[in-house]
């Protein structure tokens, strides 16, 4: 197969010829269709995350394709289905998964391994390492439970960006915030997942719905996919406009970027009996510092998101369905298509904010 192959953090990328095993019990073979681009794969590439990733390693974390082929005991896919790839696998027996928490599984697989607890990929008789799923790749190999079937008439290129960036920015307004209608929402960043965050917060009708960030072209974006009301930090002081706007400070607030500063402005934006919701993931060495009479006597609450708290093979076809219904705008969020030899100019326009998403399509 062809693959997408990070040799050394901080160098680019190159498309190699890797081999792939064949599935064995509990596996599932993937032909991919596209994968999203999205800021935890360049993170990963740039050293952003530390350098203590093992490689060469096929990044890649959100995808969608078609079986090709599957190995002893799979009993829910078979050849020809079209699935969605999710880099939390839900074992779906662990206490986590029985309580309807399976995005916290505690039957995880270890990083950069497969199902077998070693690589599945070799290259010139080197291991390669998986990053989640490894999406990057024409082809990949992956446990059952982290492929999820959806409807065949459902675009496979689209749902792709179910299985992160989607997922990730609505289930955090939906799920983790549990916000309800008329609730005021504001969203800390309008990349990817702020985009899909203020989709979650529109699917809701909160009002206001406030979008944050220092890019105007992001803002406008972020008119479009259902935000309210826009402030720019670089000429806006953040919180006191929201509690001019909102009168109170806000039920919810959304940080979908790394930036303990960002976290504090939300955090700042919040009335009392509020929630800040912590999506994005700043540096290993970053800490926020919060007064405990802030939180504890005005009830506020600083919690994390991690994957919109998603119960994969409920939601992803949920989403499916919302955008087969027109109630999901996801074409919208595809700014540009990338071949695999152009991974390299992808994460470029990432980096620079250009891209509200990149799709790597194969």
């Amino acid at each position: 197969m062809k693959a997408i192959v990070l040799h050394q953090i901080k160098e680019r990328l190159t498309v190699e010829d890797v081999e792939l095993d064949e599935p064995t019990t509990g596996e599932v073979r993937v032909r991919m269709v596209a994968s999203g681009v999205c800021h935890s794969c360049l993170h990963a590439a740039d050293g952003s995350w530390g350098s203590g990733l093992p490689v060469p390693m096929v990044l890649g974390d959100e995808g969608a394709g078609v079986v090709e082929a599957v190995g002893p005991g799979v009993l829910r896919l078979k050849p020809g289905d079209h699935v969605i790839l999710s880099w939390a696998p839900a074992c779906g027996q662990c206490r986590s998964c029985a309580r309807g928490r399976s995005v916290l599984c505690e039957s995880e697989l270890k990083f950069g391994y497969g199902i077998t607890g070693g690589v599945r990929m070799h290259m010139n008789g080197q291991d390669v390492y998986h990053y989640g799923p490894a999406t990057y790749a024409s082809v990949v190999l992956i446990p059952e439970r982290s492929a999820v079937k959806i409807r065949d008439d459902m675009p496979l290129e689209k749902a792709a960006l179910i299985g992160c960036s989607v997922m990730t920015g609505v289930g955090a307004v939906i799920n983790s915030a549990a916000a309800r209608p008329g609730d005021s929402v504001a969203v800390f960043g309008c990349g990817g997942i702020g985009l899909n965050a203020i989709q979650g917060g529109r699917m809701v009708s909160a009002w206001p719905l406030i979008a944050v960030d220092t890019l105007d072209s992001k803002l406008e974006l972020a008119r479009a996919f259902g935000a309210t009301h826009v402030l720019n930090p670089t000429r806006d002081d953040v919180p006191a406009e929201i509690r001019r706007i909102t009168g109170r400070g806000l039920n919810h607030a959304v940080v979908s970027v790394g930036s303990t500063k960002v976290a504090q402005q939300a955090y700042d934006s919040i009335a009392p009996g509020g929630t800040c919701v912590m999506v994005g993931l700043p540096g290993p060495d970053e800490r926020i510092s919060i007064n405990p009479r802030t939180l504890v006597n005005p009830e506020r609450r600083l919690i994390g998101a991690s994957y919109g708290s998603a119960r994969i093979h409920d939601d992803f076809p949920r989403m499916v369905d919302l955008y087969l219904a027109g109630k999901l705008q996801i074409d919208e969020l595809i700014t540009r298509r990338y071949g695999i030899d152009e991974a390299n100019e992808a994460f470029e326009a990432l980096a620079s904010g250009q891209n509200a998403r990149g799709l790597i399509v194969f």
